[in-house]
């Protein structure tokens, strides 16, 4: 009788812990292609990220995240950012692909190799009583010289209501940039 009581508490847990796992893995969605031939240790820059949500600065929150992300993948020791003009982000921003643009001259000039660039789809607290933080990102691998985009991944995934907005989303660019990344390793 022990033993089979033991049974059931196994398979019990069991069912739990595969119930768990799909439940998070429902958590989030990943699409991706194949991983480019990278050159290692290339020079790298972060473009500026286009905001299409209505949560002012995602753009500049998520390429912070980036930037941080590339280094500590050990894709290159210095990892730059594009300067970004004076002005602020604007919540509707129709000057998105001039910036990109812009940012992408002086990568050129600066002899840099790959540009990560990208764009915020969703960046926010979901509404009701446990505010699920909630975040969507597409990225885009760029070779400098030819403005050529080698790869692209997007996502989205939420969190559980007391984790970090910012969490989330690191957690979403480390995925989507480990496949991007494994071919430079």
């Amino acid at each position: 009788m022990l033993h089979r009581s033991h049974t059931i508490a196994r398979r019990l847990r069991l069912l739990a812990a595969m119930g768990a796992l799909s439940l998070l893995a429902a958590c989030s969605t990943l699409d991706q292609g194949q991983s480019p031939k990278l050159e290692p240790q290339a020079s790298w820059v972060v473009l500026p990220f286009a905001n299409h949500t209505e949560t002012p600065l995602a753009g500049q929150r998520a390429e912070a995240i980036a930037q941080a992300l590339l280094s500590t993948q050990g894709v290159a020791a210095n990892v730059r950012r594009a300067p970004v003009a004076a002005q602020q982000e604007s919540l509707f921003n129709a000057g998105d692909d001039q910036r990109m643009q812009d940012a992408l001259a002086w990568a050129r000039e600066q002899k840099l190799r790959y540009a990560l660039a990208g764009s915020v789809e969703e960046w926010r607290y979901k509404v009701g009583v446990d505010g699920e933080p909630a975040a969507g990102i597409t990225l885009h691998i760029l070779d400098v010289a030819s403005g050529d985009t080698l790869w692209s991944a997007s996502g989205g995934q939420s969190g559980w209501s007391r984790e970090a907005l910012s969490a989330v989303a690191q957690k979403l660019m480390r995925k989507l940039l480990q496949s991007g990344l494994a071919g430079s390793r």
